[in-house]
Protein backbone atom coordinates (compact mmCIF):
# COMPACT_ATOMS: atom_id res chain seq x y z
CA UNK A 1 0.00 0.00 0.00
CA UNK A 2 3.23 2.41 0.51
CA UNK A 3 3.74 2.36 -3.01
CA UNK A 4 -0.05 3.89 -3.49
CA UNK A 5 -0.71 7.57 -3.99
CA UNK A 6 -2.43 9.67 -1.45
CA UNK A 7 -5.50 10.74 -4.08
CA UNK A 8 -5.07 6.43 -4.85
CA UNK A 9 -5.73 5.38 -1.21
CA UNK A 10 -8.19 8.25 -1.43
CA UNK A 11 -9.90 6.72 -4.19
CA UNK A 12 -9.89 3.21 -2.87
CA UNK A 13 -11.72 4.49 0.56
CA UNK A 14 -14.35 6.35 -1.51
CA UNK A 15 -15.16 2.93 -3.54
CA UNK A 16 -15.31 0.79 -0.17
CA UNK A 17 -18.23 2.19 0.93
CA UNK A 18 -19.73 0.83 -2.66
CA UNK A 19 -19.34 -2.45 -0.91
CA UNK A 20 -20.64 -1.90 2.06
CA UNK A 21 -18.33 -0.81 3.85
CA UNK A 22 -18.67 1.60 7.09
CA UNK A 23 -15.27 2.87 6.99
CA UNK A 24 -12.16 2.40 4.78
CA UNK A 25 -8.36 3.54 5.82
CA UNK A 26 -4.94 3.45 5.23
CA UNK A 27 -1.81 4.35 7.90
CA UNK A 28 -0.44 7.81 7.67
CA UNK A 29 2.43 7.19 5.53
CA UNK A 30 5.38 9.80 3.57
CA UNK A 31 2.84 9.71 0.55
CA UNK A 32 0.54 11.21 2.50
CA UNK A 33 2.74 13.80 3.68
CA UNK A 34 3.41 14.75 0.21
CA UNK A 35 0.27 15.56 -0.75
CA UNK A 36 -0.59 17.76 2.05
CA UNK A 37 2.17 20.11 1.51
CA UNK A 38 1.33 20.22 -2.06
CA UNK A 39 -1.74 21.14 -1.10
CA UNK A 40 -0.74 24.15 1.27
CA UNK A 41 -1.22 22.08 4.34
CA UNK A 42 2.58 21.72 5.00
CA UNK A 43 1.49 22.67 8.76
CA UNK A 44 -0.95 19.47 9.31
CA UNK A 45 2.32 17.03 7.27
CA UNK A 46 4.54 18.38 10.22
CA UNK A 47 2.27 18.10 13.28
CA UNK A 48 1.18 14.67 11.68
CA UNK A 49 4.68 13.65 11.20
CA UNK A 50 5.59 13.64 14.84
CA UNK A 51 2.63 11.33 15.96
CA UNK A 52 2.92 9.73 12.75
CA UNK A 53 3.42 5.83 14.71
CA UNK A 54 -0.22 6.60 16.00
CA UNK A 55 -1.38 7.43 12.62
CA UNK A 56 -0.98 3.75 11.32
CA UNK A 57 -1.12 0.45 12.65
CA UNK A 58 1.38 -0.95 15.33
CA UNK A 59 4.49 -3.00 14.44
CA UNK A 60 3.14 -6.04 15.76
CA UNK A 61 -0.01 -5.43 13.74
CA UNK A 62 1.48 -5.49 10.12
CA UNK A 63 3.81 -7.76 11.47
CA UNK A 64 0.98 -10.92 12.44
CA UNK A 65 -2.47 -9.38 11.45
CA UNK A 66 -4.10 -12.50 11.60
CA UNK A 67 -3.85 -12.12 15.26
CA UNK A 68 -5.59 -8.85 15.52
CA UNK A 69 -7.79 -8.83 12.54
CA UNK A 70 -11.62 -11.06 12.13
CA UNK A 71 -10.51 -11.77 7.90
CA UNK A 72 -7.21 -10.77 6.08
CA UNK A 73 -7.27 -10.57 2.31
CA UNK A 74 -3.75 -10.45 0.57
CA UNK A 75 -3.23 -8.40 -2.96
CA UNK A 76 -0.08 -8.16 -4.87
CA UNK A 77 -0.47 -5.42 -6.46
CA UNK A 78 2.41 -6.45 -9.61
CA UNK A 79 -0.07 -9.05 -10.31
CA UNK A 80 -2.94 -7.68 -10.34
CA UNK A 81 -4.72 -6.66 -13.56
CA UNK A 82 -7.30 -3.75 -14.70
CA UNK A 83 -10.99 -4.53 -13.87
CA UNK A 84 -13.87 -3.46 -15.40
CA UNK A 85 -17.64 -3.73 -12.91
CA UNK A 86 -20.96 -3.45 -14.44
CA UNK A 87 -23.60 -3.44 -15.79
CA UNK A 88 -25.59 -1.88 -13.44
CA UNK A 89 -23.78 -2.73 -9.89
CA UNK A 90 -20.21 -1.56 -8.80
CA UNK A 91 -19.55 -4.35 -7.42
CA UNK A 92 -19.88 -6.98 -10.72
CA UNK A 93 -16.03 -7.26 -11.18
CA UNK A 94 -14.27 -8.36 -14.40
CA UNK A 95 -10.76 -9.07 -14.73
CA UNK A 96 -9.54 -6.97 -18.14
CA UNK A 97 -8.47 -10.22 -19.89
CA UNK A 98 -11.84 -11.87 -19.24
CA UNK A 99 -13.90 -9.05 -20.31
CA UNK A 100 -14.25 -9.84 -23.66
CA UNK A 101 -15.63 -12.72 -23.47
CA UNK A 102 -18.11 -11.85 -20.41
CA UNK A 103 -19.36 -9.11 -22.86
CA UNK A 104 -19.97 -11.65 -25.80
CA UNK A 105 -21.52 -14.69 -23.40
CA UNK A 106 -24.09 -11.92 -21.62
CA UNK A 107 -24.57 -10.47 -24.42
CA UNK A 108 -23.60 -6.97 -23.27
CA UNK A 109 -23.99 -4.21 -26.44
CA UNK A 110 -20.41 -4.63 -27.57
CA UNK A 111 -20.10 -0.59 -29.28
CA UNK A 112 -19.34 1.70 -26.89
CA UNK A 113 -21.28 4.97 -27.03
CA UNK A 114 -19.26 6.96 -24.72
CA UNK A 115 -16.41 6.68 -22.08
CA UNK A 116 -16.50 9.45 -19.38
CA UNK A 117 -14.15 10.04 -16.48
CA UNK A 118 -13.24 12.56 -13.74
CA UNK A 119 -16.34 13.30 -10.85
CA UNK A 120 -15.11 13.09 -7.26
CA UNK A 121 -14.01 9.71 -7.27
CA UNK A 122 -11.45 9.87 -10.04
CA UNK A 123 -10.25 13.18 -11.26
CA UNK A 124 -6.85 13.64 -8.83
CA UNK A 125 -4.02 15.35 -11.12
CA UNK A 126 -1.98 11.67 -11.15
CA UNK A 127 -5.59 9.76 -12.26
CA UNK A 128 -6.17 12.94 -15.67
CA UNK A 129 -2.65 12.66 -16.20
CA UNK A 130 -2.87 8.89 -16.61
CA UNK A 131 -5.59 9.32 -19.03
CA UNK A 132 -3.83 12.35 -20.83
CA UNK A 133 -0.77 9.92 -21.85
CA UNK A 134 -2.88 7.79 -23.29
CA UNK A 135 -5.11 10.29 -25.45
CA UNK A 136 -1.77 11.59 -26.23
CA UNK A 137 -1.11 8.82 -27.80
CA UNK A 138 -4.30 8.45 -29.65
CA UNK A 139 -3.44 11.41 -31.38
CA UNK A 140 -0.16 10.64 -32.29
CA UNK A 141 -0.22 7.84 -33.60
CA UNK A 142 -3.21 8.46 -35.67
CA UNK A 143 -6.23 7.16 -33.77
CA UNK A 144 -9.68 8.19 -34.38
CA UNK A 145 -11.81 8.32 -31.30
CA UNK A 146 -15.00 5.96 -32.20
CA UNK A 147 -16.82 6.96 -29.02
CA UNK A 148 -17.90 10.26 -27.12
CA UNK A 149 -15.97 11.28 -24.66
CA UNK A 150 -16.19 13.26 -21.49
CA UNK A 151 -14.30 14.92 -18.73
CA UNK A 152 -15.69 15.92 -15.38
CA UNK A 153 -13.17 18.17 -13.04
CA UNK A 154 -13.52 17.46 -9.32
CA UNK A 155 -12.83 20.95 -8.46
CA UNK A 156 -11.68 23.61 -10.12
CA UNK A 157 -8.37 23.77 -8.25
CA UNK A 158 -7.80 20.58 -10.31
CA UNK A 159 -9.52 22.19 -13.88
CA UNK A 160 -7.35 25.25 -13.51
CA UNK A 161 -3.96 22.85 -12.53
CA UNK A 162 -4.59 20.71 -15.72
CA UNK A 163 -5.38 23.48 -18.01
CA UNK A 164 -2.31 25.16 -17.14
CA UNK A 165 -0.45 21.98 -17.96
CA UNK A 166 -1.88 21.44 -21.03
CA UNK A 167 -3.57 18.10 -19.95
CA UNK A 168 -7.06 19.01 -20.80
CA UNK A 169 -5.58 20.47 -24.38
CA UNK A 170 -4.75 17.23 -25.52
CA UNK A 171 -8.04 15.36 -24.06
CA UNK A 172 -10.03 18.11 -26.39
CA UNK A 173 -7.53 17.36 -29.48
CA UNK A 174 -8.62 13.54 -29.03
CA UNK A 175 -11.60 14.95 -29.34
CA UNK A 176 -12.94 14.97 -25.61
CA UNK A 177 -15.66 18.02 -24.23
CA UNK A 178 -14.60 19.14 -20.29
CA UNK A 179 -17.80 19.70 -18.52
CA UNK A 180 -18.86 21.51 -15.50
CA UNK A 181 -16.59 20.91 -12.35
CA UNK A 182 -19.84 19.11 -10.74
CA UNK A 183 -21.62 16.05 -9.95
CA UNK A 184 -22.47 15.93 -13.81
CA UNK A 185 -23.26 12.61 -15.08
CA UNK A 186 -22.62 10.41 -12.36
CA UNK A 187 -25.35 11.53 -10.77
CA UNK A 188 -27.68 12.00 -13.64
CA UNK A 189 -27.00 15.18 -14.47
CA UNK A 190 -26.09 14.65 -17.96
CA UNK A 191 -28.60 15.71 -21.28
CA UNK A 192 -27.42 13.13 -22.97
CA UNK A 193 -27.92 14.80 -26.34
CA UNK A 194 -27.67 11.19 -28.34
CA UNK A 195 -29.10 8.91 -25.58
CA UNK A 196 -30.43 6.38 -27.71
CA UNK A 197 -34.23 4.37 -26.64
CA UNK A 198 -32.33 0.81 -26.71
CA UNK A 199 -30.06 -1.27 -25.34
CA UNK A 200 -26.23 0.47 -25.39
CA UNK A 201 -23.19 1.02 -23.32
CA UNK A 202 -20.75 3.52 -21.29
CA UNK A 203 -18.29 3.42 -19.05
CA UNK A 204 -17.32 5.91 -16.57
CA UNK A 205 -14.61 6.15 -13.62
CA UNK A 206 -17.40 7.23 -11.67
CA UNK A 207 -18.43 5.25 -8.48
CA UNK A 208 -21.48 4.13 -8.92
CA UNK A 209 -23.37 2.01 -11.95
CA UNK A 210 -26.91 1.53 -11.11
CA UNK A 211 -29.56 1.12 -13.68
CA UNK A 212 -30.70 4.94 -15.00
CA UNK A 213 -28.26 6.32 -12.75
CA UNK A 214 -26.62 8.37 -15.18
CA UNK A 215 -28.44 8.94 -17.94
CA UNK A 216 -32.26 7.81 -16.97
CA UNK A 217 -32.28 5.24 -19.34
CA UNK A 218 -32.97 1.62 -18.10
CA UNK A 219 -31.12 0.26 -21.49
CA UNK A 220 -27.76 1.71 -20.25
CA UNK A 221 -25.11 -0.58 -19.66
CA UNK A 222 -22.97 1.18 -17.53
CA UNK A 223 -19.26 0.05 -16.37
CA UNK A 224 -17.35 1.22 -14.30
CA UNK A 225 -13.17 1.27 -14.72
CA UNK A 226 -10.51 3.52 -14.05
CA UNK A 227 -9.20 6.42 -16.13
CA UNK A 228 -7.10 5.44 -18.32
CA UNK A 229 -8.99 1.98 -18.71
CA UNK A 230 -11.72 4.43 -19.89
CA UNK A 231 -9.92 6.61 -21.85
CA UNK A 232 -8.74 3.46 -24.05
CA UNK A 233 -12.03 1.99 -24.34
CA UNK A 234 -13.33 4.78 -25.30
CA UNK A 235 -10.86 4.90 -28.14
CA UNK A 236 -11.63 1.60 -29.56
CA UNK A 237 -15.04 2.28 -29.18
CA UNK A 238 -15.86 -1.50 -28.76
CA UNK A 239 -16.06 -3.13 -25.21
CA UNK A 240 -14.59 -6.25 -26.86
CA UNK A 241 -11.38 -4.37 -27.03
CA UNK A 242 -8.28 -5.34 -24.35
CA UNK A 243 -5.95 -2.58 -24.22
CA UNK A 244 -2.96 -4.51 -22.76
CA UNK A 245 -2.80 -6.53 -25.96
CA UNK A 246 -5.17 -5.62 -28.97
CA UNK A 247 -3.99 -3.16 -31.67
CA UNK A 248 -6.19 -0.67 -33.22
CA UNK A 249 -6.39 0.20 -37.17
CA UNK A 250 -5.57 4.11 -37.43
CA UNK A 251 -5.77 6.08 -39.95
CA UNK A 252 -3.83 4.89 -42.18
CA UNK A 253 -4.42 1.27 -41.85
CA UNK A 254 -1.93 0.83 -39.77
CA UNK A 255 -1.92 -1.62 -36.70
CA UNK A 256 -0.99 0.08 -33.63
CA UNK A 257 -0.78 -0.78 -29.78
CA UNK A 258 -1.44 1.63 -26.99
CA UNK A 259 1.45 1.53 -24.73
CA UNK A 260 0.45 1.16 -20.68
CA UNK A 261 -0.17 4.96 -18.78
CA UNK A 262 2.21 7.01 -17.43
CA UNK A 263 1.47 10.00 -14.56
CA UNK A 264 2.65 11.89 -11.84
CA UNK A 265 1.42 11.69 -8.37
CA UNK A 266 1.97 15.07 -8.19
CA UNK A 267 1.88 18.25 -10.02
CA UNK A 268 5.84 19.42 -10.87
CA UNK A 269 4.21 23.24 -10.74
CA UNK A 270 2.43 22.50 -7.88
CA UNK A 271 -1.49 23.12 -7.63
CA UNK A 272 -3.40 26.62 -8.78
CA UNK A 273 -5.97 28.03 -8.79
CA UNK A 274 -7.55 31.78 -9.04
CA UNK A 275 -11.07 31.36 -7.37
CA UNK A 276 -12.21 28.32 -5.73
CA UNK A 277 -15.90 29.08 -5.19
CA UNK A 278 -15.44 29.17 -1.70
CA UNK A 279 -17.42 31.70 0.56
CA UNK A 280 -16.56 31.70 4.45
CA UNK A 281 -19.53 32.01 6.76
CA UNK A 282 -20.05 34.72 8.92
CA UNK A 283 -17.66 34.64 12.10
CA UNK A 284 -20.51 35.14 13.72
CA UNK A 285 -23.95 32.92 12.52
CA UNK A 286 -26.00 33.40 15.77
CA UNK A 287 -27.73 36.59 14.52
CA UNK A 288 -28.33 35.78 10.85
CA UNK A 289 -32.01 34.95 9.80
CA UNK A 290 -31.97 32.82 6.88
CA UNK A 291 -35.31 34.21 4.67
CA UNK A 292 -37.02 31.90 2.04
CA UNK A 293 -39.67 33.20 -0.05
CA UNK A 294 -42.57 30.97 0.57
CA UNK A 295 -43.25 30.58 -3.02
CA UNK A 296 -39.87 28.92 -3.71
CA UNK A 297 -40.23 25.60 -5.00
CA UNK A 298 -36.40 24.57 -4.57
CA UNK A 299 -35.65 25.92 -0.98
CA UNK A 300 -38.03 25.18 2.21
CA UNK A 301 -37.40 25.43 5.89
CA UNK A 302 -37.28 22.16 7.84
CA UNK A 303 -39.68 21.55 10.37
CA UNK A 304 -38.11 19.29 13.21
CA UNK A 305 -39.87 15.69 12.88
CA UNK A 306 -42.57 14.88 15.27
CA UNK A 307 -41.09 11.38 17.88
CA UNK A 308 -42.76 8.37 16.88
CA UNK A 309 -44.54 7.02 19.78
CA UNK A 310 -45.32 3.35 21.13
CA UNK A 311 -49.49 4.03 19.72
CA UNK A 312 -48.15 5.07 16.15
CA UNK A 313 -46.53 2.01 15.93
CA UNK A 314 -49.92 0.28 15.66
CA UNK A 315 -52.53 -0.33 13.04
CA UNK A 316 -49.64 0.62 9.84
CA UNK A 317 -49.69 0.03 6.80
CA UNK A 318 -47.63 -1.52 3.72
CA UNK A 319 -46.18 1.29 1.58
CA UNK A 320 -43.99 -0.67 -0.21
CA UNK A 321 -42.30 -4.02 0.04
CA UNK A 322 -38.77 -3.59 -2.43
CA UNK A 323 -38.04 -6.84 -3.67
CA UNK A 324 -34.51 -7.20 -4.94
CA UNK A 325 -31.59 -4.26 -5.23
CA UNK A 326 -32.62 -1.66 -3.79
CA UNK A 327 -29.92 1.49 -3.30
CA UNK A 328 -30.21 4.86 -2.81
CA UNK A 329 -30.65 5.37 -6.19
CA UNK A 330 -34.42 3.34 -5.95
CA UNK A 331 -35.31 5.08 -3.33
CA UNK A 332 -34.39 9.05 -3.76
CA UNK A 333 -33.67 9.43 -7.29
CA UNK A 334 -31.01 11.87 -8.22
CA UNK A 335 -30.70 13.54 -11.84
CA UNK A 336 -33.71 16.61 -12.46
CA UNK A 337 -34.79 15.57 -8.99
CA UNK A 338 -31.60 17.35 -7.05
CA UNK A 339 -32.69 20.63 -7.34
CA UNK A 340 -35.38 20.28 -5.04
CA UNK A 341 -32.90 18.99 -2.91
CA UNK A 342 -33.28 22.17 -0.64
CA UNK A 343 -37.19 21.67 -0.54
CA UNK A 344 -38.26 18.24 1.46
CA UNK A 345 -41.58 18.38 0.46
CA UNK A 346 -40.87 18.86 -3.23
CA UNK A 347 -38.10 16.01 -3.45
CA UNK A 348 -39.88 13.75 -1.52
CA UNK A 349 -42.08 13.36 -4.77
CA UNK A 350 -39.56 10.50 -5.91
CA UNK A 351 -39.56 8.68 -2.84
CA UNK A 352 -38.79 5.16 -3.92
CA UNK A 353 -40.34 5.53 -7.12
CA UNK A 354 -37.48 3.53 -8.67
CA UNK A 355 -37.94 0.45 -6.13
CA UNK A 356 -40.27 -2.63 -7.71
CA UNK A 357 -42.71 -3.43 -5.84
CA UNK A 358 -42.80 -7.47 -4.44
CA UNK A 359 -46.16 -7.46 -5.53
CA UNK A 360 -47.06 -6.40 -8.95
CA UNK A 361 -42.65 -6.49 -10.21
CA UNK A 362 -43.51 -3.06 -11.11
CA UNK A 363 -42.37 0.38 -9.68
CA UNK A 364 -43.95 3.22 -8.55
CA UNK A 365 -47.28 1.24 -8.36
CA UNK A 366 -48.50 -0.02 -4.97
CA UNK A 367 -51.82 -0.75 -3.31
CA UNK A 368 -53.00 1.73 -1.51
CA UNK A 369 -56.08 1.21 1.48
CA UNK A 370 -56.32 3.98 2.88
CA UNK A 371 -59.82 5.29 1.25
CA UNK A 372 -62.99 3.23 0.68
CA UNK A 373 -62.08 1.73 -1.99
CA UNK A 374 -58.64 0.31 -2.61
CA UNK A 375 -56.68 1.55 -5.68
CA UNK A 376 -53.15 1.47 -7.17
CA UNK A 377 -51.42 4.81 -6.44
CA UNK A 378 -48.07 6.25 -7.23
CA UNK A 379 -45.59 5.46 -4.01
CA UNK A 380 -45.04 9.25 -2.70
CA UNK A 381 -48.68 9.83 -3.97
CA UNK A 382 -49.88 6.47 -1.82
CA UNK A 383 -47.95 7.82 1.44
CA UNK A 384 -49.38 10.61 1.56
CA UNK A 385 -53.11 9.16 1.09
CA UNK A 386 -51.86 7.62 4.56
CA UNK A 387 -50.52 10.50 6.46
CA UNK A 388 -53.74 12.26 5.79
CA UNK A 389 -55.51 9.73 7.57
CA UNK A 390 -52.36 9.73 10.31
CA UNK A 391 -51.72 6.03 9.44
CA UNK A 392 -48.35 5.35 10.15
CA UNK A 393 -46.16 2.80 7.51
CA UNK A 394 -43.94 0.76 7.06
CA UNK A 395 -41.58 -0.16 4.11
CA UNK A 396 -40.08 -4.19 4.10
CA UNK A 397 -37.03 -5.06 1.93
CA UNK A 398 -34.63 -7.73 1.05
CA UNK A 399 -30.62 -7.30 1.06
CA UNK A 400 -28.23 -4.64 1.36
CA UNK A 401 -31.01 -1.79 1.20
CA UNK A 402 -29.62 1.32 1.04
CA UNK A 403 -26.54 0.97 -1.12
CA UNK A 404 -24.84 3.66 -3.08
CA UNK A 405 -24.54 7.04 -2.10
CA UNK A 406 -24.49 8.51 1.63
CA UNK A 407 -27.65 10.23 0.47
CA UNK A 408 -29.51 11.61 3.39
CA UNK A 409 -32.45 12.39 1.48
CA UNK A 410 -32.81 8.49 1.27
CA UNK A 411 -34.02 8.67 5.38
CA UNK A 412 -35.30 12.35 5.27
CA UNK A 413 -38.17 11.41 2.67
CA UNK A 414 -39.85 8.61 3.82
CA UNK A 415 -39.80 9.99 7.29
CA UNK A 416 -41.68 12.86 6.08
CA UNK A 417 -44.25 11.26 4.52
CA UNK A 418 -44.84 8.93 7.69
CA UNK A 419 -42.81 6.09 6.94
CA UNK A 420 -42.18 4.47 10.99
CA UNK A 421 -40.64 1.58 10.04
CA UNK A 422 -37.65 0.18 7.85
CA UNK A 423 -37.65 -3.72 7.91
CA UNK A 424 -35.39 -5.47 5.88
CA UNK A 425 -32.58 -8.83 5.12
CA UNK A 426 -29.82 -6.08 5.52
CA UNK A 427 -28.73 -2.92 5.44
CA UNK A 428 -25.97 -0.97 4.28
CA UNK A 429 -24.73 0.80 6.93
CA UNK A 430 -24.69 4.18 5.94
CA UNK A 431 -28.47 4.10 5.30
CA UNK A 432 -29.58 2.27 8.32
CA UNK A 433 -27.29 4.87 10.36
CA UNK A 434 -29.40 7.84 8.28
CA UNK A 435 -32.39 6.25 8.89
CA UNK A 436 -31.79 6.31 13.00
CA UNK A 437 -30.61 10.41 12.88
CA UNK A 438 -33.72 10.76 11.38
CA UNK A 439 -35.80 9.58 14.62
CA UNK A 440 -37.18 5.87 12.31
CA UNK A 441 -36.38 2.25 13.35
CA UNK A 442 -34.53 0.67 10.91
CA UNK A 443 -34.82 -3.21 11.69
CA UNK A 444 -33.44 -6.63 10.27
CA UNK A 445 -35.39 -9.68 10.04
CA UNK A 446 -34.07 -12.32 12.55
CA UNK A 447 -35.35 -14.94 10.31
CA UNK A 448 -34.84 -13.56 7.07
CA UNK A 449 -37.95 -15.70 5.38
CA UNK A 450 -40.18 -13.63 7.64
CA UNK A 451 -40.05 -11.31 4.48
CA UNK A 452 -42.15 -14.13 2.61
CA UNK A 453 -44.85 -13.84 5.61
CA UNK A 454 -45.71 -9.97 4.23
CA UNK A 455 -48.71 -9.27 2.18
CA UNK A 456 -49.42 -6.20 0.69
CA UNK A 457 -53.33 -5.38 2.50
CA UNK A 458 -51.70 -6.26 6.01
CA UNK A 459 -52.16 -4.46 8.84
CA UNK A 460 -48.97 -4.21 11.09
CA UNK A 461 -47.92 -3.57 14.38
CA UNK A 462 -44.10 -3.44 16.53
CA UNK A 463 -44.40 -4.42 19.80
CA UNK A 464 -42.12 -3.43 22.55
CA UNK A 465 -40.85 0.11 21.40
CA UNK A 466 -41.41 1.79 24.57
CA UNK A 467 -39.01 -0.54 26.40
CA UNK A 468 -36.36 -0.70 23.45
CA UNK A 469 -32.74 -1.29 24.81
CA UNK A 470 -29.85 -2.15 22.60
CA UNK A 471 -29.69 -5.58 21.75
CA UNK A 472 -33.35 -6.21 22.53
CA UNK A 473 -35.13 -7.15 20.16
CA UNK A 474 -39.04 -6.28 18.65
CA UNK A 475 -41.76 -7.97 17.79
CA UNK A 476 -43.83 -7.39 14.44
CA UNK A 477 -47.47 -8.63 14.05
CA UNK A 478 -48.61 -9.44 10.86
CA UNK A 479 -52.67 -9.08 10.88
CA UNK A 480 -54.11 -10.19 7.40
CA UNK A 481 -57.05 -9.66 5.26
CA UNK A 482 -58.61 -13.34 6.42
CA UNK A 483 -58.48 -13.23 9.87
CA UNK A 484 -55.49 -14.94 10.58
CA UNK A 485 -51.49 -13.50 12.23
CA UNK A 486 -47.88 -13.74 11.99
CA UNK A 487 -45.49 -12.69 14.59
CA UNK A 488 -41.66 -12.72 14.29
CA UNK A 489 -38.88 -10.92 16.03
CA UNK A 490 -36.71 -8.14 14.33
CA UNK A 491 -33.53 -7.01 15.46
CA UNK A 492 -31.72 -4.06 15.62
CA UNK A 493 -27.96 -2.09 16.39
CA UNK A 494 -29.43 1.12 17.91
CA UNK A 495 -26.91 2.36 20.74
CA UNK A 496 -28.62 4.03 23.60
CA UNK A 497 -27.71 7.31 22.66
CA UNK A 498 -29.61 6.45 19.22
CA UNK A 499 -32.57 5.39 21.07
CA UNK A 500 -32.88 8.77 22.20
CA UNK A 501 -32.28 10.00 18.89
CA UNK A 502 -35.92 8.16 17.98
CA UNK A 503 -37.61 9.28 20.94
CA UNK A 504 -36.76 13.22 20.29
CA UNK A 505 -37.94 12.66 16.72
CA UNK A 506 -33.94 12.64 15.28
CA UNK A 507 -30.47 13.45 16.05
CA UNK A 508 -31.17 17.06 15.08
CA UNK A 509 -33.73 17.58 17.75
CA UNK A 510 -31.66 16.11 20.55
CA UNK A 511 -28.97 18.71 19.91
CA UNK A 512 -30.95 21.40 19.74
CA UNK A 513 -32.58 20.06 23.06
CA UNK A 514 -28.92 20.19 24.70
CA UNK A 515 -27.96 23.33 22.98
CA UNK A 516 -31.59 24.85 24.61
CA UNK A 517 -30.27 22.90 27.74
CA UNK A 518 -27.03 25.25 28.12
CA UNK A 519 -28.51 28.47 27.26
Amino acid sequence: ARSLSCTGKGTICNMGAEIGATTSTFGYDTAMARYLKATGRADVARMANKVKQHLTGDAEVYKNPKKYFDQVIEINLSKLEPHINGPYTPDLAWPISKFAAAVKENVYPAKLDVGLIGSCTNSSYEDLDRAASVAKQAVKKGLEVKAEFTITPGSEQIRYTVERDGLLDTFKEMGGVVLANACGPCIGQWARHRNPKKKNSIITSFNRNFVKRNDGNPLTHAFVASPEIVTAMAIAGDLTFTPLKDKLTNKKGKKVKLNPPKGVELPPKGFDVKDAGYNPPAEDGSKVKIKVDKKSNRLQLLKPFVPIKASDLKNMRILIKAKGKCTTDHISMAGPWLKFRGHLENISDNCYIGAVNAFNDLTNKVLNLAGKKPRYMMVPESAKAYKRKKIGTVVFGEENLGEGSSREHAAMEPRFLGVHAVIVKSFARIHETNLKKQGMLALTFVNPKDYDKVRQDDWVDILGFSKMAPGKNLTVVLRHADGTKDKFEVKHTYSQMQIDWVKAGSALNLIRKGIKAKK
